[in-house]
C-alpha cells in the first residue's frame, strides 16, 4: 500500500515511520507470544507484555561435544551480556524447587534425569521473573530431539543457536587435561588454560567421567542425538569450530549473538556513499538504483540539471560558477530538499552520492529530516585512486575515453592525439583525496552505524558487500 494505490489514502512516510519505531518488529513479537500463551484476555495481556520490554534480551543455547568449550563460552557470553546461565547443574541444585528435589532423587539412583524432569527445571527457571527481564542461556539443553520438542511446545524458542565442533581425537585429548575449580565453577586445562595463581592451582580438582573411555562413550551419544536436534533450529542456528584458540570461538559467538536476523518488515532503503574521488561511488550507486529500483542522486549532478533547466536556483548557481567560487551548501542543500521531496524518493528510497562532504554539511542534512539508514565508506588506497584517475584520456576528435591501463587506445595516432582532463592531473587527485580523508573521520563519526568496505577491488565484489550490507540488518556496534 502507498499513497498512490486508491482507495488507501495512506501517506507515503508511514513505513519510514514504521521502520524507526520497529512497528512491524513489535507487531509481529506480540502475535507470536499471543498464539504461544493464548490469554483468556488478550488486552491486559499485550499491555503487560509492553511493560515488560524484553523483545531483545539474550535467548540463546549453546551445544557442544564434551570438551568443546561450551561451558566457558557460555560463562563468558553470560557475564559479557549480563544475563542467566543455565546448566544441568544449576537447575539440578535449586533448593526451593520440588520438581529439583525430584529430580536429584532420580539422577542419585539411575545415573539420569529424565527428559520430562529436566524440561520442567528449565520451564520453572524461565519463567521466573530474572530470565523474563534478563534473558537467558542454556548450556548444553537441550540434549535430546525430544526435549527438543518439549521446549517448543512450551513456547520457548531461542533468537541464537550455537553448536560448537571439533575431532574426537582432539576432544578425547583436551577433557582428559581438565581441571575445576570447586569454589568459582571456572574450567581450566593443564595444557591450554592454566591458572597464574598459586592459590587456584592447588585447589583445582579432576573432574568425574574424563577418561578416554569415558569420553569417547559420551561422543557416540552426543553424535547420535545432535543430527536429530539442528533440523529444528534451521533459521537462528550458527555451527562454530571449537578446535581454535578459545578468545577466537568467544569473539565469533559473540558476534553472532549480537546480530540480528533478517526481518520481513517493509523496507525503504535511504542509502548514503561515501568515498574519496575514484572510488566508484557513482558505479555502486548506479547499481543499486538498478538492481533495486532507488532513485540515484548524484549531488554534482543536480547542480548541473539546476543550472540547465534556467530556474532562479540555476541562475543563482550560475553565478558562483562565474565568479569560479565554491556554490553555498544552503543553495546545495535547496537543490537536494526539491530532488529528495519528490514521491518517488520518498515511496522508492534513494542512494546519496556527493554529499555530505564534511561534518557541517551532514549536520545540515540530518536538520532537513534526511536520515540513511543504510551508510557505506568505500575505502581506496592514493596509489590505487592515482591509477584509477591519472591514466584516463579523451579522443578530442571522437569524444571517446580511453584509459592506459586498462582501455588503452587501438592505435599510436589515436594515442597522439589524447587529452588529460585538467581535474584528473595528479596534483588535482591527491588534493581531493587527502580533503576527503581529513573529513572522513569525523563523518564516521556522525554516522556510526556505517559500514566500512574496501573498494579497491573488482566493483561487483564491492556491490555484493554493498547489497549484503542493505538486505541484511544492520551489526551491532560490541565494544
Amino acid at each position: 500500500m502507498d499513497a498512490t494505490s486508491a482507495p488507501h489514502r495512506i501517506p507515503a512516510e508511514m513505513p519510514q515511520y514504521g521502520e524507526a519505531n520497529n512497528i512491524f518488529e513489535l507487531m509481529q513479537s506480540m502475535l507470536e507470544q499471543l498464539l504461544i500463551h493464548q490469554p483468556q484476555d488478550p488486552i491486559p495481556f499485550m499491555i503487560e507484555h509492553l511493560h515488560r520490554d524484553n523483545d531483545r534480551v539474550p535467548k540463546i543455547i549453546i551445544l557442544g561435544p564434551p570438551a568443546s568449550g561450551k561451558t566457558t563460552i557460555a560463562m563468558w557470553l553470560c557475564k559479557h551480556l549480563s544475563t542467566n546461565l543455565l546448566t544441568r547443574g544449576s537447575l539440578l541444585g535449586r533448593e526451593l524447587s520440588p520438581v529439583a528435589a525430584e529430580a536429584r532423587k532420580h539422577y542419585q539412583k539411575f545415573k539420569k534425569v529424565p527428559d520430562s524432569l529436566l524440561i520442567q527445571l528449565v520451564e520453572e527457571r524461565l519463567r521466573e521473573e530474572d530470565c523474563i527481564r534478563r534473558g537467558w542461556i542454556l548450556d548444553g539443553i537441550p540434549e535430546t530431539r525430544e526435549q527438543v520438542l518439549m521446549m517448543q511446545t512450551l513456547g520457548f524458542a531461542p533468537r541464537h543457536v550455537i553448536v560448537l565442533n571439533a575431532p574426537d581425537s582432539v576432544l578425547i585429548e583436551r577433557n582428559l587435561g581438565k581441571r575445576i575449580d570447586p569454589v568459582t565453577r571456572e574450567i581450566y586445562h593443564t595444557t591450554f588454560d592454566w591458572p597464574p595463581e598459586s592459590e587456584v592451582q592447588n585447589r583445582l580438582v579432576e573432574p568425574e567421567g574424563i577418561s578416554e573411555v569415558e569420553t569417547a562413550r559420551k561422543l557416540l551419544n552426543y553424535h547420535r542425538n545432535i543430527i536429530r536436534i539442528l533440523p529444528a533450529y534451521p533459521k537462528v542456528l550458527k555451527a562454530i569450530s571449537a578446535d581454535q584458540p578459545c578468545v577466537d570461538v568467544f569473539y565469533q559467538a559473540l558476534t553472532y549473538v549480537q546480530t540480528s536476523h533478517r526481518s520481513n518488515a517493509p523496507f525503504t532503503p535511504r542509502v548514503l556513499l561515501f568515498g574519496p574521488t575514484g572510488s566508484g561511488k557513482s558505479l555502486q550507486a548506479a547499481l543499486l538504483a538498478q538492481k533495486y529500483g532507488l532513485v540515484n542522486i548524484c549531488c554534482g549532478q543536480l547542480i548541473k540539471e539546476a543550472v540547465e533547466d534556467e530556474s532562479k536556483l540555476g541562475e543563482l548557481i550560475l553565478s558562483f560558477f562565474k565568479k569560479g567560487l565554491t556554490v553555498p551548501d544552503n543553495v546545495v542543500l535547496k537543490v537536494l530538499k526539491e530532488r529528495m521531496d519528490q514521491p518517488d524518493c520518498v515511496q522508492r528510497g534513494w542512494v546519496l552520492h556527493g554529499f555530505p562532504q564534511d561534518l557541517d554539511q551532514a549536520h545540515m542534512l540530518a536538520s532537513l529530516g534526511y536520515s540513511p539508514n543504510r551508510v557505506f565508506f568505500l575505502n581506496v588506497p592514493m596509489d590505487s585512486i592515482l591509477e584509477r584517475l591519472t591514466l584516463k584520456r579523451v579522443d578530442p576528435v571522437t569524444g571517446e575515453r580511453y584509459h592506459l591501463m586498462y582501455k588503452p587506445p587501438p592505435t599510436l595516432e589515436i594515442q597522439a592525439r589524447l587529452l588529460q582532463n585538467q581535474k584528473d592531473s595528479e596534483e588535482q587527485v591527491k588534493l581531493k583525496t587527502d580533503l576527503f580523508y581529513r573529513n572522513s573521520a569525523e563523518l564516521e563519526q556522525f554516522y556510526k552505524q556505517a559500514i566500512m568496505i574496501n573498494g579497491d577491488q573488482d566493483p561487483y565484489t564491492v556491490f555484493e558487500y554493498i547489497e549484503s550490507g542493505i538486505i541484511n540488518p544492520l551489526p551491532k556496534k560490541m565494544f
